[in-house]
């Protein structure tokens, strides 16, 4: 055990320093700002699109006097409804033949509208392509009945406010769960692929006997997975405290605060941690297993898509135990060991209880020593064609 140890450390410090002192490294760190930028980038125009798309364009060709309380109305529904939800209304003088002016209304590329109310407000008609079931007629028929009554003052409505109920508590914990279960995924994804490609260098040196000869099979997967997750760790904290300053520098003390979890603060993010690098070690060792079988760089590109593409599934299928941890697929993921530290997160957000994580870290670890074990016997017996056959192989010599 002491040799196993000595030589995984021996193994990791080797790795860890050829990753954190090479150029690569810095380019690495630079990873994060590229989606970023084009997340940025991309909200923005999805943002305004969807803003272009959901407010639709009504054009109103009644009196002004008649605009005007059609627009105080629907100044009174936006202070209720969300701005970007309400349709625009744009006035337009009406004409002799209202039917051909509103069909040329229609017609328009330059200044596209979605319908045309024509007549008064106590006789309208509408003119476009919508459904009686449509919400923009929904929204049109409650301005133009709000615009045809007379104008009353609104009631004053006593509020009492009081700092939390269970269903608004259980809302935002249940957000702050989703938040942590992305930012442990997004985390995951960017860092765990890079253990896919860790044996192709011993490998296509011809050295990976000389480092088989020298330490156990064991010590050179458990230190390979250790030192990435190091340097993980180290990227992490550089992304955490450029993000922090960023974040001080842009906006003092107007950053939103996300719900308490239901354990506070400190164990939550001590668990965050934690589950970062179980879930890390976990989808890292069966990356690792899986890369050890590849010869060449092209054979792990190859392999980069099923891999990511199996990420996202126990991803989804973490995620059905937001807002109901108790409930059977929750425990299910939770007991699944690839997808157990993002379920476990989410849980430390929703409930309490403390003695389920230690229960769940015991579990992962075990699942992680297993994972690592079976992996270094394949990589024995189908690469280095080494070690003892199995069972079934000498019962069907004999």
């Amino acid at each position: 055990m002491i040799r196993l140890l000595r030589s995984s450390y021996v193994i990791a410090r080797r790795d860890f320093a050829a990753t954190v002192l090479s150029k690569a490294f810095i380019f690495f760190l630079l990873g994060p700002l590229f989606p970023l930028l084009l997340g940025g980038v991309f909200g923005s125009i999805g943002a305004r699109v969807a803003t272009q798309t959901q407010q639709p364009v009504i054009a109103i060709a009644f009196s002004h006097a008649e605009f005007e309380r059609l627009a105080a109305a629907r100044e009174r529904l936006s202070a209720a409804v969300p701005e970007n939800m309400v349709v625009r209304l744009s006035e337009v003088v009406p004409e002799g033949d209202v039917d051909a002016q509103a069909h040329r209304l229609l017609g328009r590329s330059d200044k596209p509208v979605r319908a045309v109310v024509t007549g008064t407000l106590a006789d309208p008609h509408l003119i476009g392509a919508l459904r009686a079931d449509d919400p923009v007629t929904g929204q049109l028929t409650l301005m133009l009945s709000e615009a045809a009554q007379p104008p009353a003052a609104p009631p004053s409505v006593a509020i009492s406010t009081t700092r939390a109920s269970t269903a608004s508590l259980a809302k935002d914990r249940a957000l702050t769960a989703q938040i942590g279960q992305m930012l442990l995924f997004f985390l995951t994804i960017l860092l765990s692929g890079m253990v896919l490609s860790q044996l192709i260098e011993e490998k296509s040196n011809k050295i990976i006997e000389v480092i088989a000869a020298a330490v156990p099979i064991d010590a050179l997967f458990i230190g390979k997975l250790f030192a990435m997750l190091a340097a993980s760790i180290l990227g992490i904290i550089v992304w955490v405290s450029a993000g922090a300053l960023l974040v001080n520098l842009v906006k003092q003390g107007g950053v939103a605060t996300l719900a308490v979890p239901a354990i506070g603060w400190p164990a939550f993010l001590a668990l965050s941690i934690v589950y970062f690098a179980m879930n890390y070690l976990l989808l890292g060792a069966v990356f690792l297993t899986i890369g050890a079988q590849a010869s060449t760089v092209r054979e792990v590109q190859t392999l980069s898509m099923p891999v990511t593409f199996a990420q996202v599934l126990i991803f989804g299928f973490a995620t059905t135990a937001i807002g109901a941890p108790n409930s059977t697929e929750a425990l299910i993921a939770a007991v699944f060991p690839l997808s157990s530290p993002m379920v476990m997160l989410a849980r430390a957000a929703e409930l309490p209880d403390l003695w389920p994580h230690l229960a769940a870290l015991a579990w992962q670890m075990l699942w992680v020593a297993l994972i690592l074990h079976w992996g270094a016997r394949l990589f024995r017996r189908t690469v280095l064609m080494s070690g003892p056959r199995a069972r079934w192989w000498r019962l069907r010599r004999a």
